[in-house]
């Protein structure tokens, strides 16, 4: 059986942390493995910036563009003191078609555009991963994530077709050709070739993609945190690794925003029975956290902070109720800007929810409803959710805040929040 390892953008941030994933997947040398990696570091991130610029017609990108480049070049040069390594004239090779994209002009669609830029964090990434790899004598073939994960045209958050992809995937992964595959996470391309994205942080369903398409034994997520904690470390001090987690857990909590698993990850791997690892690249040999059928529940109450949100309150100009027409012609705007809910409510004449601010898709969405609706608005919140919470969680959290909007359930509750202004 085969596995299929993800690699983040931390785990491949410098030169050591390449070196790093080496040895980890030196600990598996009987395995077959299709590893998936992230662009380096943050440079997603400095590709968005690239593409804000680009968009926007302001022609300032070069500095920032140059950054990325030498940032790469850096880490290359590190691994590889020889410049006449092939890997070089790849990489200049990625840059050059990159600038040539950047001196056309933009079309009309931003979300388009997005994909076909910051797509190549994950192309770059690769290429010095797998050239390191071989160099070392860990044998692996590099692989298109493009050529064989194939979506719809929604940019930005594309659609898998299954059964292309799965085709797809079986023909160009040959185990007994090669023991290892390098692909990116994150990317796809439509059926005409045209490259798209599956999400922000969409690495880890790249992975289940895979495990699916090649009916693998297990997928691994490598992160810098020893498993699923029960609360983001930059938020909290005091976090507990859960060992084990249901399917079914783990989807609640990525699908309230939990940053450790992308939200539609565990779906392909649920139906095909497919365990996932979370463990730590800096302690590899450490058990991690597994995610199973396992139907036992969440050993202590886990914790999703959400911050830059904006809540809405929308009611209809003509004083009728938010019925289903209203709910619909609102569900209608969110769906053509795709604007995903984090949390709403509604009463007799209102309609509440709370989306990620956007500066790009808010103020469209806005103007649209306001054809319509009377709208209002708060920004510059945050949205807490507790899976398995109980009065003590509550009150630990909300500690000088206001609450704007609660939404509780038997297992859940969130809250929209903002500090208390003394």
């Amino acid at each position: 059986m085969s596995k299929i390892f993800k690699f983040g953008g931390a785990s491949v941030k410098n030169a050591d942390a390449v070196r790093n994933v080496a040895e980890v997947i030196k600990l598996y040398p009987e395995e077959n493995l299709g590893i998936v990696i992230s662009a380096m570091g943050k440079t997603t991130n400095a590709l968005e910036e690239i593409l804000i610029s680009y968009f926007d017609q302001k022609n300032d990108f070069s500095g920032k563009l140059n950054q990325i480049k030498k940032y790469h070049l850096d880490i290359a040069e590190e691994l590889f003191p020889d410049r006449l390594t092939p890997v070089f004239t790849e990489l200049e090779n990625v840059f050059e078609e990159l600038e040539i994209k950047l001196q056309k002009k933009s079309s009309a669609s931003y979300d388009y555009e997005y994909d076909q830029i910051v797509c190549i964090g994950e192309i770059i990434s690769t290429l010095i991963v797998s050239a390191y790899l071989n160099s070392i004598s860990i044998n692996c073939t590099w692989i298109d994530a493009r050529s064989i994960i194939k979506t719809s045209n929604r940019y930005r958050d594309a659609q898998i077709i299954w059964e292309t992809t799965s085709v797809l995937t079986k023909s160009a992964v040959d185990f007994s050709k090669s023991r290892i595959y390098i692909t990116q996470g994150f990317i796809g391309s439509t059926v005409e070739g045209i490259s798209t994205t599956l999400g922000r942080e969409g690495s880890d369903f790249s992975a289940a993609i895979l495990a699916f398409s090649l009916d693998c034994s297990d997928v691994t997520i490598w992160k810098d945190v020893p498993g699923v904690l029960n609360a983001d470390p930059k938020w909290f001090d005091d976090t507990v690794k859960i060992d084990r987690m249901s399917y079914y857990d783990a989807t609640e909590l990525a699908y309230y925003g939990a940053s450790v698993i992308h939200p539609k990850t565990i779906k392909p791997l649920h139906n095909k029975h497919i365990p996932l690892y979370v463990k730590s690249f800096l302690n590899p040999e450490s058990e991690g956290t597994i995610i199973t059928s396992d139907t036992q529940g969440l050993p202590v109450p886990s914790f999703i902070f959400k911050i830059n949100q904006v809540l809405f309150t929308i009611s209809p100009k003509d004083f009728s109720f938010i019925g289903e027409e209203n709910l619909r012609d609102i569900f209608q705007i969110l769906a053509e800007l795709n604007i995903k809910i984090n949390v709403m409510q509604n009463t007799a004449m209102s309609f509440s929810l709370c989306v990620n601010d956007d500066e790009r898709k808010i103020p469209v969405f806005i103007n649209r409803l306001s054809e319509k609706f009377t709208v209002k608005y708060n920004n510059s919140l945050e949205l807490v959710t507790i899976r398995h919470y109980d009065q003590k969680t509550i009150e630990r959290v909300t500690v000088n805040k206001d609450i704007l909007l609660e939404e509780k359930s038997r297992h859940n509750i969130q809250m929209v929040m903002r500090n208390i202004v003394r």
